[in-house]
């Protein structure tokens, strides 16, 4: 069965018929009056079969919201949503793909399919959703934004995120394009072609575009893009700027030169290096890409090979992707020579259970796998539930991480007088890096901000806002993503733990010699820096600071 017609026989499955809403108007009832929510669903089966979905329970809710039949219940919502961890790291993630288009790299282990671009496979959940919209960037954030808030989630903070192989290899014309109509869906403008059509954005389009969202129904908090460390260049950054982007993904893969090589990479170390160096010099977050089991690698070099990321790249997020062989790459044919033999499932959990302990406090661990369905797998791991199975055994050995993922205190309650506030102080290249963080008692954290001190020997970014500025590339406040202004008891993101972290950044920075503060900015959080004293610059907000 083609895969959009798995996604149309899904949907009819789950419609949601009148018998189906007058189902979910009673169940929510009991539910207000305290009854538990799958048990209702459990004891309500449906005629022909099934059970009914959260998703109905929230359409039901909002449908009885908007005839006043109930007023705005919070903790309501809290239970009927479905998938609630996607919002409780305090933003709303919205993946689009970008239409096929040639790769620089020749990667090995690199699957290909010329429905998709480089290192996608179609039946992956994201690149599902963005072949059956033909990678419109208009129509895959609009659907996904109208899907999320079906499901009970806020979504007027949207960190974009934008995947499809290495985005600076695409034509820059078709990038602007592709980054307008993205922010158009968010603008809920309606949805008719950019005056020139695809690939071609009249001058100043994309600005006004981007002031818009500035006080826009779903507002971008964060634009992230993938691409190559060969790609890295003071050009690119500033372009990266002119598009709003805030965050880079770039696949390190390896930090050994031999392993490079034989995986045809096509960059050297050297080159990841210099690329991390000159993006931390430009305010960026920045998310490394490491894949155990490469070619070359064993278990005992992989193990090496993790320790040396945190001499010099120190990564704010990083990606686990242990190599996968898969039938349409050429390490195929390594592994039908003989010549490649992929780690079994327990050699993996292992190997990751040895290792995740000692990821720094100030990095997250966003994935331990790709979501990769086991079905495209030939040999080696097929269970995509890598990371539950990795902190199994870490308990097993009552061994504990403590990376930001792990950390975060999501939904629970924050008691703010006994937050405690820490510097971690740590050595990243040539810049001498801050995470500022509050923590609860039991170690939870419950906002960060990550402060960046160039020295006179960090990398020259050629951008007038950061000349002579310490840089403020990240402010984050945990707790369920909530509309703006909305009040929650004890949620973090609403007890001003931001100004306090932009409060201490800005001590630090004067206590070492600063007397200028550069934030980069997303779009929609321009506001939020200008209320507290910062100005428009080129490409940054700038304070100065005394």
């Amino acid at each position: 069965m083609e895969l959009t017609e798995k996604r149309q026989r899904w949907k009819k499955i789950n419609a949601l018929t009148p018998q189906k809403l007058e189902l979910a108007r009673r169940l929510l009832e009991r539910i207000r009056a305290g009854e538990d929510v799958m048990e209702l669903i459990r004891h309500h089966p449906l005629e022909g079969g099934g059970y009914l979905n959260k998703a109905a329970l929230v359409a039901a809710y909002e449908e009885m919201l908007k005839t006043g039949k109930i007023e705005p219940d919070t903790a309501l919502l809290e239970k009927i949503r479905m998938k609630p961890m996607r919002t409780l790291s305090g933003v709303t993630t919205v993946t689009v793909l970008t239409k096929p288009y040639p790769c620089p790299g020749k990667c090995i282990f690199c699957p290909t399919d010329v429905r998709m671009p480089k290192s996608y496979l179609p039946d992956e959940p994201g690149a599902m959703r963005a072949l059956e919209h033909q990678f419109d960037p208009y129509t895959q954030v609009e659907s996904r934004i109208r899907a999320l808030k079906n499901l009970g989630h806020p979504t007027d903070k949207i960190e974009l995120l934008i995947l499809g192989g290495t985005w600076s290899s695409y034509r820059r014309d078709y990038q602007e394009w592709f980054v307008a109509r993205c922010f158009e869906a968010m603008n809920a403008l309606t949805p008719t072609p950019l005056p020139l059509g695809e690939g071609q954005v009249g001058e100043g389009e994309l600005k006004k575009i981007h002031s818009l969202n500035e006080t826009a129904p779903h507002r971008n908090v964060g634009l992230v893009i993938e691409t190559r460390p060969d790609e890295i260049t003071p050009d690119e950054i500033r372009w990266l700027r002119h598009l709003g982007v805030t965050k880079v993904q770039m696949g390190a893969q390896s930090f050994d030169d031999r392993i490079l090589e034989l995986n045809k990479r096509g960059h050297d170390v050297e080159c990841t290096r210099n690329a991390t160096a000159l993006l931390r010099a430009a305010g960026f977050k920045i998310v490394l890409h490491w894949m155990p089991n490469l070619l070359g690698a064993n278990l005992e070099s992989d193990r090496e090979d993790f320790a040396r990321m945190w001499q010099d790249f120190c990564p704010d997020e990083i990606k686990i992707y242990p190599n996968q062989l898969l039938a349409n790459a050429e390490l195929y044919e390594y592994w039908q020579r003989g010549e490649f033999h992929p780690y079994t499932t327990e050699e993996l959990v292992d190997l990751l259970a040895d290792i995740k302990p000692a990821i720094p406090r100030y990095c997250r661990v966003n994935r331990v796998i790709r979501d990769i369905p086991s079905t495209n797998v030939v040999e080696g791991n097929k269970r995509t539930s890598l990371r539950q199975d990795v902190h199994e055994e870490m308990k097993r050995r009552g061994a504990h991480c403590q990376c930001v993922r792990c950390r975060e205190v999501k939904g629970k309650p924050v008691a703010l007088s006994s937050l405690r506030l820490d510097d971690l102080v740590y050595q990243a290249g040539k810049a001498e890096e801050h995470f500022i963080s509050f923590n609860t008692e039991d170690d939870r954290l419950a906002g960060f901000i990550r402060l960046s001190l160039p020295s006179k020997d960090s990398p020259d970014t050629g951008m007038a806002d950061l000349r002579g500025a310490a840089l403020i590339r990240e402010v984050h406040v945990y707790g369920q993503s909530l509309p703006v202004g909305a009040e929650k008891s004890g949620a973090a993101q609403h007890a001003g733990l931001g100004s306090r972290l932009l409060e201490e950044a800005e001590k630090t920075a004067l206590m070492r010699g600063f007397s200028r503060l550069a934030v980069i900015s997303a779009v929609g959080t321009r506001q939020y820096y200008l209320e507290r004293g910062f100005e428009r610059g080129e490409y940054y907000l700038v304070k100065e600071i005394r």
